[in-house]
Order: structure tokens, then sequence, then C-alpha cells
């Protein structure tokens, strides 16, 4: 019988459509490409070394031997721009703010052809360390309330440029559905008075059947009611309000258990398009009680359609548990 389960982190309810049910094998790709293997140098792409006069100046960069491993640069196409005020205006119905914040590009790897699954953890590493430097570096903007920092891999994911890259948007305002998250974990600290993601971890530990992979600092898991097939959520088990509060030693662990998951999902899935976002507390860096970052990855192995635009409630086809069991399972030694 169909479940309809709800994640005590955000409230959302999801339909686990039991009767039509998919083994976790099959949402492997059933048809391979026959497009030309990726190559490891593009004349075109504007983020390959030695193209650099084709893009913005870079505002960061991590170098080795003066060759750059990451690096960053403001987004030709920004959805926001630096300049100009974030005063509120209002008339009416009439509610508006000028278009400012940060837009910029993360190009993970000098190679056109690497991603993050295939890197050793040294490069993984630093493209962790350059999320921290450049959330760090938007949030001292005093206009910036929310830095969200995410990647698309693939067509369907969304992506416009086939090089590795991640991005950060930094806006001047806190979507209504991110301001829900954060009352509920404060509905819940107060009911409770304990954090509800780190009684997500306690529990997911204990039960064990949602796991994918545990570290002596994180763990990965698909979540009970997780909104999608093989939606994963990674979470530090210390209580971390915002992800720049991560230590160096943790940035490390990180890197490895976020390299690790996303093999193991390119292996047993077949290298499937997907996103992930880091969902950290917005505002300043600060301690709270109730509130802990995690990383989220959705694979794009399903479709959105008119029940989930209507109701604003996912159907996931896939047993998180038995879609936990398939991932743990693929070796990636």
């Amino acid at each position: 019988m169909p479940q309809l389960r709800q994640n005590i982190a955000t409230k959302e309810w999801v339909i686990i459509a039991t009767e039509r049910a998919r083994r976790p094998e099959d949402f492997t790709k059933k048809e391979k490409s026959q497009k030309e293997p990726t190559p490891e140098y593009s004349p075109n792409c504007p983020f390959c070394p030695g193209n650099e006069h084709l893009a913005p100046v870079e505002t960061f960069s991590i170098r080795k031997n003066n060759e750059w491993q990451v690096r960053v640069i403001p987004n030709k196409f920004p959805a926001l721009v630096p300049e100009g005020s974030s005063e509120f205006y209002h008339r009416g119905i009439i509610r508006y703010m000028n278009g400012v914040g940060i837009h910029e590009v993360i190009i993970e790897t000098p190679k056109h052809n690497l991603i993050i699954p295939q890197m050793s953890y040294e490069q993984v590493i630093n493209i962790i360390q350059t999320y921290k430097n450049r959330y760090l570096s938007a949030i001292s903007d005093e206009r910036i309330e929310l830095v969200t920092l995410f990647k698309n891999h693939g067509e369907s994911a969304g992506t416009s440029l086939e090089h590795p890259h991640s991005q950060i948007i930094a806006s001047p305002v806190v979507p209504q559905h991110i301001r829900n998250r954060i009352e509920e974990a404060m509905r819940y600290y107060d009911d409770n008075r304990e954090c509800v993601f780190c009684r997500m971890v306690r529990e997911e530990i204990s039960q064990g059947e949602r796991i994918i992979i545990e570290t002596k600092n994180f763990v990965g898991f698909i979540p009970y009611a997780a909104s999608s097939p093989f939606h994963t959520w990674i979470l530090p088990k210390r209580h971390i309000p915002s992800f720049p509060m991560i230590t160096e030693e943790e940035i490390v662990e990180f890197a490895q258990i976020l390299r690790d998951i996303l093999l193991k999902i390119y292996k047993g899935l077949d290298n499937p398009d997907f996103n992930y976002v880091i969902r950290s507390l917005p505002g300043k860096c600060r301690e709270n009680d109730f509130f802990h970052w995690y990383l989220s990855i959705i694979p794009r192995v399903t479709k959105t359609a008119g029940f989930e635009l209507g109701s604003g409630m996912f159907i996931n086809i896939a047993l998180p548990e038995e879609s936990a069991k398939f991932l743990r399972e693929v070796s990636i030694k």
C-alpha cells in the first residue's frame, strides 16, 4: 500500500508510491549516449586554461606551481548584480527591490572533462575550500541575507556549459520556503529542546537502513521521506548552523564523503544528471541551537509533473530504504 511520509525537518509530505515502485537498477540509463567522448580541452570553452580572456576577470583562485586548480569568476550573465541599493520599495500592491547581489561561477578544474566523481580527494578539497572562501566573502556584504551554493550537472539539471562548475548566488532577501524551514526548525526546538537535524542524524544512524556512508564527522543518507528517488542528504554530526563554520578537518572529510557518494551515484546510476545545493542558515555566521547546515543531492532520474506542481507534494516511486541499500552496495574501490 502507498505511504504518506513526512520529513520532520521540513514538515513536507511525500507520497511513497509502492504500487508504482521501481527497483533501484531501473533508474540507470537504458540507452547509452552515442556522442563523442568529452575532450580534456575545448578551444571554445571560456573555462578552459588559455581561454581566460573569454571570461570575466577572476575574483579568486587556488593555484599550484603557478597553474590554477580552481578558479572563480563573476557570471557573465548574472541573475543579480553587485552595483546598487537594496532598498525596498512598496506602494499598494507594487513591491520591489533592485536586483542587487552576487553571482559567481566556481570553475572546479582546468580539465574540461573531469567531473567530481572522477577527481582525487585533494581536488575536491580545493573546491570545498573555495566554497567557504566565497561564502564568507559574500556575507561580508551588508546587503546580503542569503547565500546559495549549488551545482547543476547535465542538461536536465539546468547546466548550460559542459565544463565542470558550481555557482554561488547571494541575494538581499530570504525566500518564503526557506523562512518556513527555519520556522519549522525553531518550532521543533521549542517543543523538544533539541535540533531536529541532530535528531535525524541520531535516528538515521541508529536505524541504519537508509545510510549510504557514515564517517567520523559526517553521515550521508536518503531521508525517510525523500521527495524523489536517490535524493540524498549529507549532514555534519557536529551541530553547525552555517556552512562556513566548517573546520579544516571537516572540509577534508566532507570533500571525501561528497566525492564518494557522487561516485556511487555515477557508477550505480550510470552518470545521471543531478543538482546539489548547500542549505545553510541565512545571514551572518552565528551560533544557535535549532538549525544545522547540510548538502542535498537530487539525481534527475524522474520528472516533476502536474500533481507535484498543483499540490506541492512529491511522489517518490522508489523506496528510500531500497535506494540506500543499492548505493551502499555500489563498490567504489
